[in-house]
């Protein structure tokens, strides 16, 4: 029997084994943080939500061998957090964000140097789940943000390292996110907000339950012009779900949609920035994001020590992107005035009808490149838990099994067009037929996973976890060129056992101890297959050009360090964590993006050998209840990451000084990624007076980076910055409040991201390496209101 039927096997049992029990719901056991403002970051004290990505079962926080983050929708409102995103971003440690796309909705997530991002392109080193099912994109493993309101959503957490449950992309970690029910929001809300570059939210909640059945449902609608130039966005959100329990199951029927258009203009030279602080390179650039999403998931406690669960689900997405950019093209002899038009290899242009074109200013400014990507996914999961001592020791074991099918049906064009004085584009409808693309995808995925914890003594817990991964990926090409050869079409297979162990020691009965060793993989996505060719560079996120073989990145990481308390050395009411720890991730085969040519977002995908990103983590929060008197709480919180992020091989890249861009310079061993900080600083402090005014203030430092397309090193770096933010809420009834936040105080001019690129469409001659930068937003503020029963 091959491997494919075995795990095919034990997809069935699962299947029969949950059908025959009766198909129950995911009941999420919620840990409530009973934090009063959520500018302090509060780690769980008692127990998270299971250590896999279906929540059938629980595991007490000091067994686990790892710092894991979490956060509720009680501190997400309260933050004033325009999306779980921005939160992560001013809360959580190892966390930050590069604005590639100038849009709040859609930023590139990095934690630990490993990223989740909406931007086809960027190595995807982090796997994101919602409601257990699987939430990075099919085609490119992306993850877009603005699917899910963030009054949707009930808790998230963050799992470090290389955790190989929650299976691929989870090189540097996991995101578990689960949404609101009747039981656990059953209330009603209404959130009203407006202020800076017109931005106004509109957001609608309401859950109950009676005690059997429950409802829930957020209506969620955002606009905005944006704080830069040809920048407005719009997003329409819905979720509802329909619940059921009873004392030994439950189940939630979770249906939601969206329908999105963002305004993502990116990064712009600085010469250009110098001039206009809110300009953008050229515009429109525009993607649009249409999601429906359905799924049935339940658990069911079969007996006192053993707990099943699963889930089945559809999902549909439509993602189109579309931009503007300079032109390859130029007449083939600019002494005739009737020259055909040339490309910037020297051949002559085809158009889609088979026609030669005609250079003209009409069709050599400027280029309107579009793609579209239509996606089917449909798959599940079957979890069961058993809690059973083993030779008289408490253990734990989970065991499941996951079937994920997706078909993605890409399209994209190149429209060739002429600019505007202010940089737009005027379409012709004369499109290149070497970058006509028709490109269907086929991925099967399956998944078997363990994981056991087992108690040695009462203070020493082991826990053991290994997944393996199997991964076919069919591409199908559905358009050849005139001029052109199929390199597109081909089948690919990536399969791994991936292992994990870990050890908890409790020291004292506030201290901890914990290490822990895991692997993972990421597998090559459609994307990179299809744009792998050196000889064959394309363009970023809107051309193929061939399908040569990669290698599917693997991941091991060390960690260990110590957490607890400080309680019981301190006065009453006190409640406080703090940890220490050092991470290790190496990645074997590790892809990356490599620029070739003149061309903004022209070049290939490569394997180049091993990465490393390790540092140290030291993070502490606090609150004291009257600390001053009977009327103030107060709380802090703070964390720092060192982290070193480099190359272990050496490789070549085009230099990105060399204007002819053909000199090839080596990157060596201990050169630094572009776009990680090497230091990562975040604080807050937070008060409540009278249980009915709150007030808070938080800052960040988020340290130089290089920028890509630099991975030698070789220029200047892009400053750090500092930034800081305050909000306030007043409770005037138990019912209404009025709140409002400040943006950047400072007013901090700074930039989160950048790249070299050519600039002598905007700027002319002589600026064909200028760095392009994504500039953050100015001081910003907004003021709201809150009516809740």
């Amino acid at each position: 029997m091959t491997i494919k039927n075995i795990l095919y096997s034990t997809f069935a049992l699962y299947g029969i084994t949950f059908l025959t029990t009766g198909l129950a719901q995911e009941q999420a056991s919620i840990t409530n943080k009973t934090t009063s403002n959520a500018d302090v970051e509060v780690l769980p004290t008692i127990v998270v939500e299971g250590n896999s990505p279906l929540s059938v079962g629980s595991v007490s926080v000091d067994k686990i061998p790892a710092v894991i983050q979490s956060v509720s929708s009680e501190q997400l409102q309260e933050a004033q957090s325009l999306s779980l995103a921005e939160y992560m971003n001013r809360y959580m440690g190892s966390v930050n964000i590069n604005d590639t796309q100038s849009n709040p909705l859609q930023p590139d997530v990095y934690y630990r140097g490993f990223v989740a991002s909406p931007v086809l392109g960027l190595p995807q080193g982090l796997s994101t789940y919602v409601n257990g099912v699987r939430f990075n994109e099919p085609f490119g493993d992306l993850v877009n943000w603005d699917l899910l309101s963030k009054g949707a959503i009930a808790s998230m957490e963050l799992y470090p390292g290389s955790n190989p449950v929650y299976g691929l992309n989870s090189l540097g970690g996991a995101i578990s996110i689960k949404t609101k029910t009747g039981f656990t929001a059953p209330k009603h809300e209404l959130e009203i907000y407006g202020g800076s570059w017109n931005r106004q939210s509109e957001e609608l909640t309401s859950g109950g339950n009676n005690g059997t059945f429950g409802y829930f449902l957020d209506l969620h609608n955002f606009s905005e012009n944006g704080w830069r130039n040809f920048s407005p966005s719009d997003a329409k959100q819905v979720l509802g779900t329909l619940s059921w329990k009873n004392i030994k199951g439950s189940l939630d029927l979770t249906i939601a949609a969206n329908d999105n258009n963002l305004a993502g203009n990116g990064a712009l030279p600085i010469g250009l920035q110098a001039q206009n602080q809110r300009a953008v390179f050229t515009q429109p650039a525009q993607e649009i994001t249409r999601m429906f999403f359905s799924e049935l998931a339940g658990t069911y406690e079969l007996t006192k020590v053993l707990e099943v669960g699963g889930n089945v689900y559809f999902r549909q997405n439509r993602i189109k992107y579309s931009s503007v950019d300079g032109s390859p093209y130029s007449a083939c002899n600019d002494s005739d005035p009737n020259s055909l038009l040339c490309n910037s290899n020297g051949n002559v242009v085809v158009d889609t009808h088979y026609n030669l074109v005609q250079a003209s200013p009409n069709v050599d400014g400027a280029t309107i490149t579009s793609s579209t990507a239509y996606m089917h996914s449909l798959g599940g999961t079957l979890q069961s838990v058993f809690q059973q001592d083993l030779f008289k020791h408490r253990n734990t074991l989970t065991t499941g099994a996951n079937y994920d099918y997706s078909i993605a049906q890409t399209s994209s064009d190149t429209e060739l067009t002429s600019l505007t004085l202010d940089r737009g584009s005027i379409p012709t409808g004369i499109y290149d037929d070497q970058y006509k693309i028709r490109l269907n995808t086929v991925i099967e995925t399956i998944g078997v996973y363990l994981t056991d914890s087992f108690s040695v003594t009462e203070k020493l817990t082991a826990t053991i976890a290994g997944r393996y991964n199997n991964q076919n990926l069919k591409l199908e090409n559905q358009y050849v060129p005139l001029e052109g050869t199929d390199n597109l079409s081909g089948k690919h297979n990536f399969g791994r056992f991936n292992p994990s162990l870990g050890l908890t020691y409790q020291l004292r009965d506030n201290l901890w101890i914990y290490s822990s060793y895991s692997e993972a993989t990421r597998a090559p996505t459609p994307m990179e297959l299809s744009c792998a060719d050196p000889s064959k560079p394309c363009r970023i996120p809107n051309a193929f050009s061939s399908d040569p073989p990669l290698k599917q990145v693997v991941a091991k990481t060390w960690e260990g360090g110590l957490r607890g308390n400080i309680d019981k050395y301190l006065w009453k009411n006190s409640n406080t964590t703090w940890s220490l720890g050092y991470f290790h991730t190496i990645n074997n085969n590790d892809i990356i993006f490599q620029h070739d040519g003149s061309i903004n977002g022209q070049g290939y995908f490569n394997n180049v050998g091993k990465t490393r990103r390790y540092g140290i983590e030291a993070a502490s929060t606090a609150s004291f209840n009257n600390l001053f008197s009977p009327i103030d709480d107060w709380h802090f919180s703070a964390n720092y990451t060192w982290l070193n992020a480099t190359f272990m091989d050496q490789f070549g890249i085009i230099n990105p000084l060399d204007q002819n861009h053909q000199q090839i310079i080596p990157v060596n061993p201990g050169s630094r990624i572009p776009g990680i900080p090497e230091h990562i600083f975040k604080a807050s402090i937070a008060v409540d007076l009278w249980r009915e005014l709150s007030l808070g203030f938080n800052g960040l430092y988020s340290g130089s980076v290089y920028l890509k397309g630099d991975e030698a090193n070789t220029s200047e770096k892009l400053s750090g910055y500092w930034l800081f933010n305050a909000t306030a809420e007043y409770k005037i009834t138990q019912y209404f409040s009025f709140f409002g936040k400040l943006d950047n105080v400072f007013n901090n001019h700074y930039n989160t991201s950048g790249y070299y690129g050519n600039a002598d469409l905007a700027l002319g001659a002589g600026h064909e390496t200028d760095r392009f930068v994504s500039p953050g937003a100015p001081r910003a503020g907004w003021i709201g209101i809150r009516l809740t029963q």
